[in-house]
């Protein structure tokens, strides 16, 4: 019964070690998930802090619109224009975020223009080529045309030398009337792009159906245009039309037909002078002709008795 039980105690301890050994295995492996999962928070959380100073670094070079363009009017700026396809403006991205950092010791605006989400401000600038920086103090406009590294834009603003480029003529500039047509111009010309666009697109017309609505448009709008602007011709510059005479009255009649009634009577004695003066003229040439007549014939038998 002792080497039976001493068996019985010595399975019992074999199976307590290992229950033993299969807890603290357990337990290591929590401890080792626990401290995974705080180095994934803690990395967690250092991206959370590094996330607003990167997004804080990015804000430095402001967006410019249609809204908000006449900002560059006051103080000094450094624009650029650019698209998000353009490879040339893609490599410039990263001087000119580095440059912006620069723009508060420098004191100078650093912005940028998405010419494809503004194209009334590429319209108002004349933008023929990608990327287009210009500088601006105090509302006058220089285009850059240097090298396009951060060195060149801090030396270009801390040195002056934009005073060597000759600024933009006021008559082109993007406040004037004339750049001005040309911003609404541009933008009219997007806005039919995106009508055609949904003409096609989501009506499903054909693209001739498309242009014969544009037609119509453009005759419907010429002919209103033309209405309008006969309209208000005709009230600047009215015609000058015949108004009617007003009716006499017997007063005005009866003033009126005295100096004719004299002139008539004028005209009958002279009527009557003029008939007495060529009856007088008749008689005189009868009696002239009579005695001429009467000449001839006694000088006619007098040459006839000679002749005998």
């Amino acid at each position: 019964m002792s080497g039976a039980a001493r068996e019985g105690g010595s399975e019992e301890l074999l199976h307590g070690g290992g229950s033993c050994r299969a807890y603290c295995g357990g337990r290591a492996a929590d401890m080792a998930l626990s401290r995974s999962l705080a180095v994934s928070l803690a990395i967690l959380v250092v991206l959370l802090w590094w996330a607003p100073t990167t997004h804080a670094r990015r804000s430095d070079v402001r967006i410019i619109t249609d809204g908000n363009w006449k900002e560059l009017l006051e103080g000094e700026w450094m624009i650029e224009f650019y698209a998000p396809w353009c490879p040339a403006c893609q490599n410039l991205q990263p001087e000119w975020e580095s440059f912006a950092e620069w723009g508060e010791d420098l004191e100078v605006n650093v912005g940028k223009v998405d010419v494809t989400e503004q194209p009334g401000l590429s319209g108002r600038f004349i933008i023929t080529a990608l990327p287009t920086i210009y500088h601006c103090k105090d509302g006058e406009f220089r285009r850059y045309q240097g090298p396009r590294t951060k060195k060149d834009f801090i030396n270009f603003i801390s040195e002056k030398e934009w005073k060597s480029i000759e600024p933009v003529s006021s008559w082109f500039g993007p406040g004037s009337v004339l750049m001005s047509s040309m911003s609404a111009l541009f933008q009219l010309s997007m806005w039919i792009r995106a009508c055609h666009n949904y003409f096609t697109e989501d009506l499903g017309l054909p693209v001739w159906g498309s242009y014969t609505v544009f037609a119509l448009a453009t005759l419907l709008s010429g002919l209103f245009l033309g209405l309008c602007m006969i309209f208000v011709a005709d009230c600047l510059c009215p015609s000058k039309r015949r108004r009617p005479q007003p009716y006499p009255s017997k007063k005005l009649l009866s003033e009126s037909s005295q100096p004719l009634k004299k002139v008539e009577e004028e005209q009958e004695t002279d009527e009557e002078d003029m008939s007495e003066e060529e009856a007088a003229s008749k008689e005189g040439t009868n009696k002239d002709f009579a005695q001429n007549a009467i000449r001839q014939r006694s000088v006619g038998p007098s040459s006839a008795t000679e002749k005998s």
